[in-house]
């Protein structure tokens, strides 16, 4: 791998570049009947690509180069190829490519799948004899299925029009199990397994067709030819856990895990026993789990207090995991003691640990995360109130260069997993319906009525922020609660409801249509509540936006529309416009977002710090073809490009 940074001049790079520029790695991804053969992502170039490892031998090799990065890829099961997804400057619309495991960027690449045409990706199973199950989402077909074979061409075994996608292939290539919604629920799918020919061998639906709000999730087959079990994930008890089902023999096996919070698993490799993945108030730990252990015997595999950002479970029966927390940054390890992947160059300086926070709202008790500065030791601090993606996602304690790089400022960071995020039971992610942005906006005014009474921050120095739905709801919250936030900061946001809606891939529209109970034209009162351009007019604070142009998750047009808006009452504001999609794989990319983020709120909240320690004051940009505008005088995911 090439070194990402030169040690020698780190010395003059602030922490916070520092933060993003410091090599990582993800956790590596096996091949299944050749486990020395791995798959990872590395930013060692300063952009996110696919990398080989041979694990035998230590050979690495850089297997993607594009502009805007790739990270969406996979092995074949027997080692020899690597496919993945190739979109055009993060659009999220294209095909699957294929190159051998030992070729690299120079080695010519192939179609792996010819004959089906570009399209959203709805999952991928690859089985031991290469034939591959791809899913396929376009806005005129809805969701496809096709089953491609060595040298054959593609055939189609499903079609709907409602949001669906492939789960996994059994070991065996003898049953296929599909995620879908075909009860226009896009929260909560069914699952159906099927042959490779179409013909349905047996369905799971706790929907009830749509009258029950709970979800399945496939977690995987059982890795053992003839062996028909499926590992999934279920909301019977209010709150995600695994269980058995075998739908050949039409059974399914309850598992007695009595862990609180959430739980998801995946198999051992020789299908013995569970890697058992708990999540629990925003940290994450591992477990091993025997099904056939009388009453289940559950032990568990040590890890570090923090967030477990991945784990898989070796032949030899070791786990590797990726760990980190909001203090220290991520490592690969394993359960032997060991590094296991340890990526050359200087090491990404250490930011603070969070502090936890419950505070009472509306709808119950509301977990934060805080972080400090070190220096002033007592607040009030400005404040930024981070607003996590999604709205399905949570902030957990685990390793985030973003909000490091404000704790260096001087500011205090508040990450709220308000009602609509994960973690937290059924009940708390399904609160949603039909009031959206108004309900998480609720429990954020709460965290922030806390912030200022316990003196954390300082009222006149509350800053809005945050990604893909977090930058929604900053935009939202500057217009709802005018009076409340000094300044907003919105990346990559829905500005427009109505519009984005029309604009975005057609799987977000079915997730709206759940979430707000219809399509804008059928509930058009409760979309104009939700959309920030409804409340633009009364927007006080300066607000920055910056925003993707090929971006099909919020899409740019939605995002004019609103800034048409500001300019038309001379709102103080700037907007960065940037070539790619949901976010940035490139470094240096997602640097000049946080230094014009850093720096328009230096110009636009006074009294602030000008700059953290090493840090020189960034000029503001004039407008320019790249996107930077002043005129003066934000189910969708999370943004990519976060580290």
């Amino acid at each position: 791998m090439t070194e990402a940074t030169d040690s020698s001049t780190t010395a003059s790079v602030p922490p916070w570049e520092q933060r993003f520029r410091a090599p990582r790695v993800s956790l590596p991804e096996w091949a299944e009947d050749a486990p020395d053969r791995a798959l990872f992502v590395s930013n060692a170039t300063g952009t996110y690509e696919l990398y080989t490892w041979d694990r035998a031998t230590g050979e690495q090799r850089q297997v993607t180069d594009r502009p805007n990065g790739t990270t969406d890829g996979t092995l074949t099961p027997d080692g020899e190829a690597v496919w993945w997804f190739n979109d055009t400057d993060g659009d999220e619309f294209g095909v699957w490519l294929r190159r051998p495991f030992r070729g690299g960027v120079d080695v010519e690449v192939e179609p792996a799948a010819p004959g089906l045409e570009a399209s959203y990706p709805a999952g991928l199973a690859i089985g031991h004899d290469n034939t591959a199950v791809i899913g396929r989402s376009t806005d005129e077909d809805g969701t496809t299925v096709h089953v491609v074979r060595p040298g054959a061409a593609p055939v189609e075994i499903y079609r709907h029009r409602e949001s669906a996608g492939v789960g996994d292939l059994s070991h065996d290539g003898t049953l296929i199990a599909l995620e879908h919604t075909e009860h226009g629920d896009a929260m909560h799918s069914a699952l159906r397994v099927v042959r490779p020919d179409g013909t349905t061998v047996a369905e799971l639906d706790d929907t009830e067709g749509g009258t029950k709000e709970l979800g399945l999730a496939v977690l995987g087959f059982a890795p053992v030819d003839g062996d028909p079990r499926l590992l999934v994930g279920h909301q019977r008890r209010g709150r995600w856990e695994p269980m058995i089902w075998d739908p050949v023999a039409g059974t399914e096996t309850d598992l007695a895990i009595d862990l609180p919070g959430d739980v998801g698993a995946e198999w051992y490799p020789d299908g013995s026993a569970l890697l058992i993945e708990h999540g629990f108030e925003a940290r994450s730990e591992l477990w091993r789990y025997e099904p056939a252990t009388a009453g289940g015997a559950l032990v568990r595999v040590e890890t570090p207090t923090g967030t477990v950002s991945g784990a898989t479970a070796r032949p030899d029966g070791s786990v590797e995991y990726l760990w980190s927390s909001a203090a220290e940054p991520p490592v690969v390890r394993s359960t032997t003691g060991a590094v296991v992947l340890d990526p050359p160059g200087a090491k990404a300086p250490a930011s603070v640990p969070v502090e936890d926070v419950w505070v009472d709202g509306p709808g119950g008790r509301i977990h934060a995360l805080v972080q400090r500065p070190a220096a002033p030791a007592e607040g009030p601090f400005p404040t930024v109130f981070e607003i996590h993606g999604g709205p399905t996602w949570h902030d957990s304690d685990a390793f985030a260069a973003g909000p490091a790089a404000w704790v260096d400022h001087g500011y205090a960071v508040v990450r709220v997993n308000y009602r609509g995020s994960t973690g937290y039971g059924r009940a708390w992610t399904d609160a949603l319906k039909h009031r959206v942005g108004l309900i998480e906006l609720e429990d954020i005014a709460a965290v922030r009525e806390w912030a200022v009474k316990s003196g954390l921050s300082d009222p006149a120095k509350l800053v809005l922020a945050g990604g893909s739905w977090g930058g929604y709801l900053t935009l939202l919250g500057l217009g709802t609660q005018p009076g409340d936030w000094a300044l907003g900061l919105a990346a990559v946001p829905v500005a427009d409801y109505v519009t984005a809606y029309h604009d975005e891939m057609e799987a977000l529209k079915a997730m709206d249509r759940t979430l707000l109970g219809g399509t804008p034209e059928e509930v058009p009162e409760r979309f104009e509540a939700s959309s920030p351009l409804t409340y633009v007019d009364a927007v006080r604070a300066p607000v920055y936006i910056s925003a993707g142009v090929n971006d099909p998750r919020c899409p740019i047009r939605q995002v004019e529309n609103y800034v048409d808006r500001l300019k038309a009452r001379d709102a103080v504001h700037e907007v960065y416009r940037y070539d790619a999609g949901h976010g940035s794989l490139v470094v240096e990319e997602r640097i000049k977002q946080v230094r014009l983020e850093l720096d328009f709120t230096r110009r636009h909240l006074a009294g602030v710090s000008p700059a953290g320690p090493g840090d020189p004051v960034a000029p503001a940009e004039p407008t320019d073809p790249a996107g930077h505008e002043d005129a003066g005088v934000p189910g969708r995911g999370e943004a990519v490009g976060e580290a």
